[in-house]
C-alpha cells in the first residue's frame, strides 16, 4: 500500500507526464507502450533524430505516429514514407482513422490525394522527386519518417533512402523505422555524420513482445525445434526426438505417419478445429495430384492445416515462394473441401467480396479466377501474390488482418512490410529464387519471414513450422533460426539522373561532396581503415620473412621468386589440362548418336548406358542414357573422369518411351546381352588431341635455372623455402589488399565524375561539366533505370509520330523485365511502333557502348514482352482478351500498366507538346477498368 506521499508524488509525476506531447500522446493510446518506445518518443520530443530497430511486431511504427501527431499539435508538415505503395495506402487509411481526412494526405505513383495536407503519406521515390524539383509542398517540413529503412540495402531502389537522408535540410527531424539489424549502431554514426553532430539517437530493441517458438513438422508430427539441456546450466539444443523421428522418416518409403507426438507445447491432445470439413483419415481417397503432396516425403497442404487447426495455431501464413504454388495450395484446399470459419461468416465474406469487386468487369471475373478466389475466401483461406490483382491482394489483407481469413498461402512479397500478422508462419521451403538463381534463405530473410507470427494483444505466442523433406537438416533450421547477425549493407549508386539534379542543385563540386557523404562511401572508407592497418601488419611481417630466409649461399628471395614462378607456371598447366579434358569429354558427349552404349564410372546405377533419343534439350552435350541397371541417367561432363569409352551400338525403338518401366527393363536386358564392357582399364576410349602447352619451354628454363642457382645447394634450403612461401602468399594478400583500397577509396565520388563524363559528352552537361544544358533539364525529370535511353529517345524526336496507344506500347518496353515463368509475346502492335523500337534499340547499343567507354555498367536490355499487351489494352480491348492472348497474370498486367503509367508521365512532363499530348492521353487510356480498380482517389 503507498503512502499518501507517494500517491501525491505519482499524480505530480503523472500530470507532468501528460502535459507534454508524448504524454499527451501516450494517454491516447488503449495499450501499454514499451521502454523503447518511450525512450524514442522522448528523444524525438527532445528535438532528435532517430534509429528505431526491432523486430517485426515489436511496434515502432508507433514512434513514427507520434512524429505525425507533435507535427499537427506544433503546426508543422510531417511525411511519412513507406517502399511500397501498398504500404502507403494501408498508412493512409491508418492515419487518417487517428487524424481524420482533412489533414492526411497520400502521394504515390498513380495516386494523389490532399497532397497539400499537414500529413502527407508517399513511397520514398515522390519525396526525392520533389527533394530534386525544389517543390513547395516542403515548405514547413518538421518530420521525415522512414518505415522500413532497411530498403535501402534493396540492391534496385536502396539509393533513394541515402539521396533523401542525404539532401534533406537539417532542421527536419528524420524518424527512421528498421528491422533488426546488426549493425545498426553503424548506420546510426553515418544517421549522426550527416544529420548533424548528436542528433540522431539509435534504440535497439532486440526483445520480441509476443515470444516465438520454433518448431518442424515431420509428416504429421509437430515437433519443438529446441529443447533446453538442463543438465547443462539450461542451454538449448536441437530436440532429439525430432533427430529420431526424421532419421525414421528418411529410412521409410514416406514421410507421414499418424501419430500425434511430438505436440508443442500445451498443444498436445487439444480437440481438432470446429469448421474442419473432413477428417485427415479420408485423406488417402483423394488423388495425389488434389491433395497437394509435398514432395521428398512431406504431408500434404491440408494435412498441414488440419493440423495447424487440430492444435489452435490458425491463423497461419504458408509461405510456398511460387506463385503457381500458391495457386495451386487454394485448390488443393478446395478439392478437399477444407472449410475453416462457419456458415455465416461464409456468407458475409461473400456479400463484402461482391461489394468490394462491384466496379469490375463482370465479363473479366473469369479470367480473374474471381470464382475461386471466392470460394476459397468463403471456406476461409486465400492465396497472396503479386500475379494477382492487386484489389484482390488487399482484400484478402483486409480479411485477414480482420481475422476473418484462417489461412493465407504467400510468396515472401507479402513478408514486405504490409502489416499482416498470423499465429504461425509455416514455411514449406528454405530454398527460393533471388531473382538469378535458386539459393538458400538467409538468417535475415527466415527472421522477417517467420517475424510475421505472434500478434501483439492477441496471441500469447507465436509459433515458426518448417515442414520436413528430404535434404532438408533440422541443424540448418536451427542455424537460421537462431542467428542474429544481419548487417545493413548500402547499394547506393549514381546514376545520370541523380548526377543532373545534384549538379543543377549544388554545383558539380559540391555535389561531389554530398556523394563522399553517403553510407556506401561511409563504409567503404570503414573498410579501408581496417585495410590498411593490415597492409601496414603485412609488410612488418614481410620483412620478418625476408629476413627468416636470409641463406648464406645465395640471394634466396631471387630463388624463391624463381621457385614461385616455377610452381605458379606448373598450376597454371595442369588446369589447362583439366580444362581440356573437360571440353575433350564434351565434344565425345555432343558426337554419340542415339544407341551407341557408353561405359559409365563404376556406381551402383551400372557399368554402361544406351544413348536415348534427346528430348527438348538445349545444349548438345547432354545426354540421356538408360543404365544396363534400367535407370535412367543424365549424362554431364562432371559425371565422367575421362572421356567416355563406346563400347558398342543398339537399335532404340522408334516408340521407345523412357517413362515405362517394361520397356526400360527390356532395353536394359538388351544392352546386357549384346554388349559385355571390358575390363577396367581396356576398351576403346575416344582419342584424345594433344596439344602443346604454352609456357612449356618456360618451365624448362626454370627448372635448369634452379637446379644452377647457389641456394639449390644450401643444406637448409627447404627450410628457407618455407618461409619463402610463407613471403609470397603474404606478397599476394597485401597487393590484394593494396588494390582494393584505392578501389573502394572515394568510389561513389569516382563513379559519379565517370557520369558527369560522359553527361559532358551527351551534351546533357556544359563542356566544362558545371552546369546543366537544356537537354539536362529534360533529364532530370526522367527517372526511370533506363534514364538516358528516354532522354535520347525525347531528343531525337524518336517518339513525335506515335500515336497514344503505340506510344504506351513502345514505353512498356522501357519498363517491363520478364520474369522466369513469364510467356513473352513477340508480336509488335503497328509499323510504328516497330520502327520506334529499332530506333530505341539502336540508341540503347549506343549508350551501353558510351558507358562502358566511361568504365560505367551498362543498362539492361529493351524488352518488348508486352507491347502487344499494352497496346491492346490503351486501344480499348477488353482483360479477357488482352491476358487470353498475352499469357501474362492479371497482377503482372496491371502492376507493368502502372509502371508505364508512371513513365508516361515523366514523359508528359519532359517531353515537348506532340509527345507530351500523346502521353497524357495514354495515361487515361490505360487507367480504366482493373488498372485503376485500386487506386484511392
Amino acid at each position: 500500500m503507498s503512502t499518501p506521499a507517494e500517491r501525491y508524488a505519482l499524480s505530480r509525476e503523472r500530470s507532468a507526464r501528460e502535459a507534454s506531447p508524448a504524454g499527451r500522446f501516450t494517454a491516447s493510446l488503449d495499450f501499454e507502450l514499451d521502454g523503447f518506445q518511450l525512450e524514442a518518443i522522448q528523444a524525438v520530443q527532445d528535438g532528435a533524430g532517430v534509429l528505431v530497430a526491432a523486430p517485426t511486431g515489436a511496434g515502432k511504427t508507433v514512434v513514427g505516429e507520434f512524429a505525425v501527431a507533435l507535427a499537427l499539435e506544433t503546426g508543422r508538415k510531417a511525411f511519412y514514407t513507406t517502399p511500397i505503395k501498398a504500404l502507403s495506402n494501408q498508412k493512409y487509411h491508418d492515419l487518417v482513422t487517428r487524424h481524420g481526412a482533412s489533414k492526411v494526405g497520400l502521394l504515390t505513383g498513380d495516386s494523389s490525394i490532399n497532397g497539400e495536407a499537414p500529413v502527407v503519406v508517399m513511397t520514398t521515390e515522390v519525396l526525392r522527386n520533389m527533394m530534386y524539383a525544389a517543390s513547395p509542398t516542403l515548405r514547413g517540413l518538421g518530420f521525415v519518417v522512414m518505415d522500413e529503412v532497411h530498403y535501402l540495402a534493396d540492391r534496385f531502389r536502396g539509393a533513394v533512402w541515402e539521396e533523401v537522408i542525404i539532401h534533406l535540410p537539417q532542421s527536419v527531424q528524420v524518424i527512421s523505422l528498421s528491422a533488426t539489424v546488426s549493425n545498426a549502431e553503424e548506420f546510426g554514426d553515418w544517421l549522426r555524420s550527416v544529420r548533424g553532430g548528436e542528433g540522431t539517437e539509435v534504440i535497439v530493441a532486440e526483445h520480441r513482445p509476443v515470444p516465438l517458438w520454433q518448431h518442424m513438422m515431420v509428416g504429421a508430427g509437430l515437433f519443438d525445434l529446441f529443447v533446453t539441456d538442463f543438465g547443462r546450466e539450461g542451454t538449448t539444443k536441437v530436440n532429439p526426438e525430432l533427430l529420431q523421428r526424421i532419421a525414421q522418416a528418411e529410412r521409410s518409403s514416406t514421410g507421414w505417419s499418424r501419430e500425434d507426438a511430438g505436440a508443442p507445447r500445451g498443444r498436445r491432445g487439444q480437440p481438432r478445429g470446429k469448421y474442419q470439413g473432413r477428417s485427415p483419415r479420408t485423406e488417402d481417397a483423394v488423388p495425389l495430384a488434389q491433395r497437394g503432396a509435398l514432395p521428398g516425403g512431406g504431408a500434404s497442404r491440408s494435412q498441414v492445416i488440419d493440423r495447424l487447426d487440430q492444435q489452435g495455431l490458425l491463423p497461419a501464413i504458408t509461405f510456398i515462394f511460387s506463385r503457381a504454388g500458391c495457386e495451386a495450395a487454394v485448390q488443393q484446399l478446395l478439392s478437399r473441401g477444407t472449410r475453416l470459419v462457419p456458415e455465416d461468416e461464409s456468407r458475409r465474406i461473400r456479400d463484402l467480396v461482391q461489394v468490394r469487386a462491384a466496379d469490375v468487369d463482370a465479363a473479366d471475373l473469369g479470367v480473374l479466377g474471381y470464382h475461386d478466389f471466392v470460394e476459397g475466401l468463403s471456406r476461409g483461406f486465400a492465396a497472396h501474390h503479386a500475379g494477382m490483382l492487386p484489389l484482390f491482394r488487399e482484400i484478402v489483407e483486409e480479411l485477414f488482418t480482420a481475422g476473418r481469413v484462417k489461412a493465407v498461402f504467400a510468396t515472401e512479397t507479402l513478408a514486405l512490410g504490409i502489416n499482416m500478422p498470423a499465429r504461425t508462419v509455416v514455411l514449406e521451403r528454405l530454398v527460393k529464387f533471388n531473382g538469378e538463381t535458386h539459393a538458400p534463405i538467409t538468417p535475415a530473410e527466415y527472421t522477417q519471414l517467420t517475424g510475421r507470427a505472434g500478434r501483439r494483444g492477441i496471441d500469447v505466442e507465436g509459433h515458426a513450422v518448417v515442414l520436413w523433406r528430404r535434404g532438408v537438416d533440422p541443424l540448418e533450421v536451427a542455424g537460421l533460426a537462431s542467428t542474429r547477425t544481419y548487417p545493413l549493407r548500402s547499394s547506393f549508386r549514381p546514376s545520370s539522373n541523380m548526377a543532373v539534379n545534384l549538379v543543377a542543385q549544388y554545383g558539380r563540386d559540391r555535389a561531389h561532396e554530398l556523394l563522399q557523404s553517403s553510407f556506401a562511401q561511409f563504409q567503404a572508407d570503414r573498410s579501408v581503415v581496417g585495410m590498411t592497418t593490415r597492409v601496414r601488419e603485412n609488410k612488418v611481417a614481410l620483412d620478418g620473412y625476408a629476413e627468416a630466409m636470409t641463406c648464406d649461399r645465395g640471394d634466396f628471395r631471387e630463388y624463391g621468386r624463381l621457385r614461385h614462378e616455377l610452381v605458379t607456371l606448373e598450376k597454371k598447366q595442369a588446369r589447362r589440362r583439366q580444362s581440356q579434358r573437360r571440353a575433350d569429354i564434351g565434344q565425345a558427349l555432343e558426337d554419340l548418336s542415339v544407341g551407341d552404349v557408353v561405359r559409365l564410372d563404376a556406381g551402383r546405377k551400372g557399368t554402361m548406358g544406351v544413348v536415348l533419343p534427346t528430348r527438348g534439350s538445349r545444349d548438345a552435350s547432354e545426354r540421356t542414357v538408360l543404365t544396363s541397371n534400367g535407370s535412367l541417367q543424365q549424362l554431364t561432363v562432371a559425371g565422367f573422369k575421362d572421356v567416355p569409352a563406346v563400347l558398342g551400338t543398339l537399335r532404340v525403338p522408334g516408340n521407345f518411351n523412357p517413362r515405362s518401366p517394361r520397356a526400360r527393363k527390356d532395353l536394359a536386358a538388351t544392352m546386357r546381352t549384346k554388349v559385355h564392357p571390358p575390363a577396367p582399364g581396356r576398351g576403346r576410349s575416344a582419342q584424345r588431341t594433344a596439344y602443346p602447352q604454352e609456357g612449356e619451354g618456360r618451365v624448362d628454363e626454370l627448372r635448369a635455372q634452379l637446379r644452377a642457382h647457389p641456394c639449390h645447394a644450401c643444406p637448409d634450403r627447404e627450410e628457407h623455402a618455407r618461409w619463402s612461401e610463407r613471403w609470397w602468399a603474404l606478397r599476394k594478400e597485401t597487393d590484394d589488399l593494396q588494390r582494393r583500397v584505392s578501389e573502394r577509396t572515394n568510389t561513389v565520388a569516382k563513379t559519379f565524375e565517370r557520369i558527369c563524363d560522359l553527361l559532358v559528352e551527351l551534351g546533357y552537361l556544359t563542356p566544362d561539366g558545371q552546369e546543366v544544358t537544356a537537354e539536362g533539364q529534360r533529364l532530370r525529370r526522367i527517372y526511370t533505370e533506363l534514364d538516358l535511353v528516354v532522354a535520347e529517345a525525347l531528343r531525337r524526336g524518336t517518339w513525335t509520330r506515335l500515336a497514344p496507344a503505340d506510344l504506351a506500347a513502345v514505353v512498356s518496353a522501357l519498363v517491363h523485365e520478364a520474369r522466369g515463368d513469364d510467356l513473352s509475346d513477340p508480336r509488335i502492335p503497328t509499323v510504328e511502333v516497330e520502327e520506334a523500337l529499332g530506333e530505341m534499340g539502336a540508341i540503347w547499343r549506343e549508350v551501353t557502348t558510351r558507358k562502358s567507354a566511361h568504365d560505367l555498367e551498362g543498362d539492361r536490355e529493351l524488352d518488348a514482352g508486352i507491347a502487344w499487351m499494352v497496346h491492346r489494352w490503351a486501344s480499348g480491348r477488353g482483360l479477357t482478351e488482352v491476358l487470353r492472348e498475352g499469357g501474362m497474370s492479371a497482377g503482372d498486367f496491371v502492376r507493368r500498366c502502372k509502371q508505364v503509367v508512371d513513365l508516361l508521365g515523366q514523359v508528359a512532363q519532359a517531353a515537348d507538346p506532340p509527345v507530351a499530348r500523346a502521353a497524357r492521353r495514354a495515361t487515361e487510356a490505360i487507367l480504366r477498368g482493373v488498372v485503376a480498380a485500386d487506386r484511392l482517389d
